[in-house]
This record gives C-alpha cells, structure tokens and sequence, in this order.
C-alpha cells in the first residue's frame, strides 16, 4: 500500500532501476571504493608530505573531501537499493540527503571556481602570488566556497519543506533527487520549479563564467611566454583544466537527458549517477598521473607505511588509464 494515496507521508519509495543487475552494483561499489581511496589518499598525502604546501594542494584537498561526502551522500542508500525488494526513506531523511547533495554539488564547483583563480594568480601575477595567497585568504576563500555551497540552496529548500505530500509516495529516482521530490507535492510547485531552476543556473553560469575568465587571462599571460615557460606554466593548469571539462560537460549530458522524452529511463538514471560519481572519481586519477609532486610524494611513503589502498590507487589506476 506505500505506492498509494493517502495523506501525511513520512516516508518516499525510492524506485531506482527497474531491472537490478547484479553488474550494475559491482560497478557503482567498485566506482565507490576508488572514490573514497584515491581521494582519501590525496588529503593524506597533502596532510602528511611537507613539499605538498602550495595554495593549489591545499585546494585539492578541499576539493578531495567535499567530494567523498557528494558521493557519501547517495551511492551508499542507492547501493543498498540492490538488496532489496522496496527501498524506502523516511521524509526526513529524504530531505537530509537533498540538502546535503545540493549543497556539495554546487561547493563542488565553487571549489573548482577558486582553483581557477589560484592558477590565475600564480601565472598571471607571479611575484605578487605568495602575498596575495596568503594562509588567511586561503581559508577565506575555501570559507566563501563551503558559503556559497550551503547559502545558494536555501531560497529552493525553504520552499519545499513545507511541501504538503499526500501521495503517490515513488520517488522516480536513485536517490532523493530534488525535482523528483517536489513533483510529488500535492500543490501547485511552479513557484518551486523556477526558483530552483534559476538557482541552479546561477550556480552553473557563474562558476562556468568566472573559470573562463581566468582561463582566459592564463592563455593571454602563456601566449607572451617563451616555449619553455609556456609548457611548464600549461603543465600546472592541465589537470584542473581536464576535471573542469568533465564536470561541465557531463552536467549538461544530464540537462539534455532529462530534456529528450525519447531517453529510456533507466539510462537517463545511469547518466545521472554517472554525472554525480565521474568527477569524484576521476579526480584523484587526473592529478596523481599528470602532476609529479603527488607521485613523488607517493613514493616517499615508507613502505611499512604503505596499504593495499595507496598501492591500488598508484598502479591500479596506471593501468586503467593506459
């Protein structure tokens, strides 16, 4: 009877994928597994290894750990899903992982916006870098990205928890999906959809446009460069180049998913997991394999010291990626 009306819900259905593959939860607890390692290993690494300092590496970090709890947030409920017939959550619940999600979502990028501008910093204005990223302003902007992260999701939030639900109570989703939630209110949402539209855009936009000003003040400042500077100063923006291009790219294949009435359901489904988990997951493979520091700071692990973990991160992810 929890599929059917009746009024005061406390709790959703999660209906997830229709056909349970036993394929598919090996490969997103696999996807897991990898995110919480390598990105565990990256805040060890520039929590531990003294030439791991720099402004960009304290970022990364940020950037690793606000990724673990993105992840944390869904692939976990979303797993156990598999191993049951009905998968249910309670209303509260539902909305503790809205938030939570939301929220790291957009620190995501906003964290992705302030590792544009160290890079700009560092390349543009050289010999002004290190009094202008100073260990004050560090945690200032890593406070104003976590800020914006927590404080954009508010107006959307306000407005559906008060939500009336009185049924159906099927979430058509992996995990407490914002959208999905709301249409089930009882009410008119109009009012709900712009306001989380218009915010989301916002979020998106403004982080998108604020990187591509940076990026094009680097390539201005490379182009006056020699050869030999111009590879060394494009060597530090390449990793954070390739994770912001994943990041953009696979929300938009979300956006047109969701926007094509053609797409079979369950792979609009695997899109979005696939959206939510690739850039946790590709991050600490893109800048352990193309940045030197952090593979020499792999190797300076004693190895009494060394897990399987940190072992299976360094080669394991070698041989994937080639």
């Amino acid at each position: 009877f929890l599929g059917t009306n009746f009024s005061n819900i406390t709790l959703f259905i999660i209906e997830g994928f229709k056909d349970r593959h036993l394929i598919l939860f090996t490969v997103f607890l696999t996807m897991y597994v990898l995110i919480l390692g390598g990105n565990s290993m990256i805040i060890y690494l520039v929590r531990t290894d003294s030439k791991l300092k720099s402004p960009m590496y304290f970022f990364l970090h940020n950037l690793s750990f606000s990724d673990m709890i993105y992840t944390s947030v869904t692939i976990p409920n979303m797993l156990s899903g598999f191993l049951v017939e009905v998968k249910t959550v309670s209303k509260v619940g539902c909305f503790v992982q809205m938030i939570f999600f939301l929220s790291m979502a957009v620190t995501g990028r906003a964290l992705l916006t302030v590792m544009a501008f160290d890079r700009y910093l560092a390349i543009c204005h050289p010999l002004r870098y290190t009094s202008i990223m100073t260990r004050r302003i560090r945690y200032l902007l890593i406070f104003l990205a976590w800020l914006f992260g927590w404080t954009l999701i508010v107006p959307a939030m306000s407005l559906a928890l008060p939500l009336p639900f009185c049924g159906p109570n099927i979430v058509k989703h992996i995990f407490c999906d914002h959208t999905s939630v709301v249409r089930l209110a009882c009410t008119d949402t109009t009012r709900n959809n712009i306001v989380s539209l218009t915010f989301a855009l916002f979020a998106i936009i403004s982080t998108f446009l604020l990187i591509l000003a940076s990026y094009i003040c680097i390539g201005k400042t490379i182009s006056k460069m020699g050869s030999a500077e111009r590879l060394k100063a494009a060597a530090t923006c390449v990793s954070h180049l390739i994770v912001v291009c994943i990041s953009y790219v696979s929300a938009s294949c979300v956006y047109i998913s969701y926007r094509v009435a053609t797409f079979d359901p369950d792979v609009r489904l695997i899109i979005a997991v696939l959206y939510s988990v690739l850039t946790p997951l590709l991050n600490p493979f893109i800048y352990s394999l193309r940045n030197k520091e952090l593979q020499d700071a792999l190797k300076r692990i004693p190895w009494k010291r060394k897990t399987v973990l940190s072992l299976t991160l360094h080669d394991r992810l070698s041989l994937v990626l080639h």
